[in-house]
């Protein structure tokens, strides 16, 4: 079995606090959030496999859910942080939903994390999104380098996951461009694969599910779906954020995971 070479940065003080981003984003999705949380937090923001700067992920047998699963625990192992506080978005979240069915992290905090669509259809409106953004960065690619520095280009190109364009440095949306093109391949063995997150959670691992309100990606709906599945968790909204609301409201967004870690 491959191990798979995860980058990861490491910093601030405290218990440690694992952040997750989601599909064909990376690890620098959280530098909005970094000043407000390493006071009080030992951040390991880590590139997923086939994402950023860590390696592909391996054609082995396992599921790029299983894989992915494997490579965290032994990256939490290596650094010395059994059991962490682990912190996703999107499919980052639903890593750190399933790191807690494995009772492997102290306490998770998932911001609209996937796996709680309906059906079939609903699946495929996501993928739809995807697929949408993926034609418009190819049209767009000669321009990006120009739309990055005005808010209706940035809006343009992520209006399925902000929402607030404004907000979005223009360096952080040119590098998420090219995380996005870096993890398309990954993209398409993730999403082969799927499914409803369906886990049980140990009671003694808090939980906290929080939605962006203008999410348009996984729509809010879907918080309602995670509810059901997770009756025991902490579930809140999240006003005025999109998909990826550390950009959105980054004051609002540090305080929902200092909280969801505090145990």
């Amino acid at each position: 079995m491959a191990v798979v070479s995860l980058a990861y940065d490491r910093v601030g003080s405290g218990a440690p606090l694992v952040l997750l981003h989601g599909v064909t984003h990376r690890r620098q999705a959280w530098a909005p959030l970094v000043d407000l949380l390493a006071p009080h937090r030992e951040l390991i923001l880590v590139d997923l496999p086939g994402h950023g700067e860590s390696g592909p992920l391996d054609h082995d047998g396992r599921t790029a859910l299983t894989q992915t699963l494997d490579e965290l625990i032994k990256l939490f192992d290596r650094l010395g942080v059994p059991r962490p506080h682990v912190a996703g978005n999107s499919l980052g979240g639903r890593l750190a939903l399933e790191l807690a069915a494995l009772n492997a992290v102290r306490s998770v905090t998932a911001l609209s994390p996937a796996g709680f669509w309906r059906a079939n259809w609903d699946f495929a409106y996501t993928r739809a999104v995807f697929g949408t953004m993926r034609g418009i960065g190819r049209a767009l690619e000669p321009a990006v380098p120009r739309l990055v520095h005005h808010t209706a280009g940035r809006g343009l190109m992520y209006a399925a996951v902000v929402a607030r364009p404004s907000r979005l440095d223009p360096s952080q949306a040119l590098g998420d461009f090219e995380a996005f093109k870096i993890a398309w391949p990954s993209y398409k063995l993730i999403v082969r694969e799927g499914t409803v997150f369906t886990e049980r959670i140990p009671d003694d691992i808090p939980i906290t599910v929080a939605w962006g309100s203008k999410d348009a990606m996984l729509p809010p709906y879907q918080a309602k779906r995670a509810k059901r599945a997770l009756p025991n968790a902490r579930h809140l909204s999240l006003p005025g954020c999109g998909h990826v609301p550390m950009t959105d409201d980054p004051e609002q967004v540090a305080a929902v995971l200092l909280e969801g870690s505090a145990a």
